[in-house]
């Protein structure tokens, strides 16, 4: 269960990677081709630099960079959500960048394993820059074998948007914070013509939705279990499935939230055809003024039973970080330079304040431009958080869990047919 890049197809590419990254003082080691040869050149392969949040950020940083380093070029290239697979067909040609910023999800989660990226604990330590990030975020970033993944940069929150201007029309006196209170306020919301719930049941925005909804009755520990092993079928995942099958029959969910995707159902939220959607940080900064002005954030409805204490929330620290290549060791010392500029507090702030990013990294900027980011991050003990499964998800299943995602959010299907369909999709994997 792992990413497409074996360790086969990288030791054909070329070896000598792992000794190369033993310490920041064997940087030199490494005989790959650079993706770049000129070393003054530092080739950054980035999710950011179109209309991804926090792209006008980090170009205008990269230009602060050229400014204060004038003998140092950073050289972008940019992918969505096909830098991964890119990035890997790049590897085997030994043509890779050096330093490449991507979340910790999918075939991403093997690459340190493979050497398709280095362990850059070392780094950490000897550029004195541990301590700029958060407990959580390294525990997060660090895998079984204790080798930090990448330099931490973005993290999310992932609260619930309610339009209180909505519920409001449609006679729903407060946020429902139990399962029947959700019920009782789709049947108003549908009864004036609008959606209830918006979901992306056909991508990975319905993935997260169902996974924080079956962890209603596990807890964290057990979540850890159930989307390491693929195993549903412990009684409190399948409480969980069931309860996610009786809101989706009651009508919860958007008509046809099956073939929904994240950008469908950011539409319906932000033009107020839907009421309420789950949605993490970066898509509550797109959220318009006018419709933010009376929208409130909070967690996923409880049902009785429940194990935890408040309405639910996902928090999770990988959603960006600096990862280092075999490429990027031989030019480690550009490297220590954009990543030591990247960790200062203002540029941290920076992505916090201009694009109402949440990062990784200790910082006291607050995103007062963006209130709904702003009011997640305030969220306290009235809310419970539950995992994010991607990084306990083995790389080969995560797709095929986006399918069977799809057939879950389907009415009619049973709870027994969606953890067949769950289970399905680890042992496809």
């Amino acid at each position: 269960m792992r990413s497409s890049l074996t360790r086969r197809d990288l030791l054909a590419a070329g070896s000598g990677l792992a000794a190369a990254a033993a310490l920041p003082a064997l940087s030199g080691c490494s005989s790959l081709a650079s993706a770049d040869s000129d070393p003054d050149t530092l080739v950054v392969h980035t999710q950011l630099g179109t209309t991804a949040p926090g792209s006008p950020t980090y170009l205008a940083a990269v230009d602060l960079f050229h400014e204060e380093n004038p003998g140092v070029k950073v050289k972008n290239l940019v992918n969505s959500d096909d830098l991964a697979q890119v990035y890997e067909t790049s590897r085997l040609a030994r043509k890779e960048a050096d330093v490449v910023m991507v979340n910790l999800y999918d075939k991403t989660l093997a690459w340190t394993d493979v050497d398709a990226t280095v362990d850059v604990g070392p780094y950490l330590d000897a550029w004195g820059l541990r301590e700029r990030v958060l407990p959580a975020a390294l525990a997060d970033w660090t895998d079984d074998e204790g080798r930090i993944r990448a330099f931490p940069y973005f993290a999310t929150n992932w609260p619930v948007a309610y339009n209180r201007a909505l519920l409001d029309r449609a006679g729903v006196d407060s946020i429902p914070t139990t399962g029947d209170q959700l019920i009782a306020a789709a049947r108003k919301l549908r009864a004036k013509g609008l959606a209830p719930v918006t979901v992306g049941g056909n991508d990975w925005t319905g993935q997260k939705l169902m996974a924080q909804i079956i962890q209603t009755f596990l807890s964290q520990d057990e979540a850890r279990h159930v989307y390491s092993t693929g195993d549903f079928g412990g009684r409190g995942a399948r409480r969980g499935i069931e309860y996610f099958t009786h809101l989706r029959d009651a009508g919860v969910f958007a008509d046809k939230a099956q073939g929904l995707t994240s950008d469908s159902m950011n539409t319906q939220f932000n033009t107020e055809e839907a009421a309420i959607q789950s949605a993490m940080s970066s898509a509550l900064a797109k959220v318009p003024d006018e419709v933010a002005h009376h929208t409130e954030v909070g967690g996923w409805p409880l049902a009785d039973g429940a194990a935890h204490e408040g309405p639910t929330v996902i928090r999770a620290y990988t959603l960006i970080g600096f990862w280092i290549s075999p490429n990027g060791v031989r030019k480690i010392e550009q490297v220590e330079k954009f990543l030591r500029f990247m960790y200062r507090p203002e540029i941290v702030a920076r992505f916090v304040t201009e694009s109402g990013r949440d990062m990784a990294l200790r910082t006291d900027a607050v995103s007062t431009g963006f209130p709904l980011v702003g009011a997640a991050q305030r969220l306290g003990p009235e809310v419970s958080q539950v995992l994010l499964p991607d990084v306990y998800v083995p790389p080969a299943a995560a797709q095929s869990l986006i399918t069977a995602t799809s057939t879950s959010f389907t009415r009619g299907t049973t709870a027994a047919q969606v953890r067949a369909a769950l289970e399905s999709a680890y042992r496809s994997a």
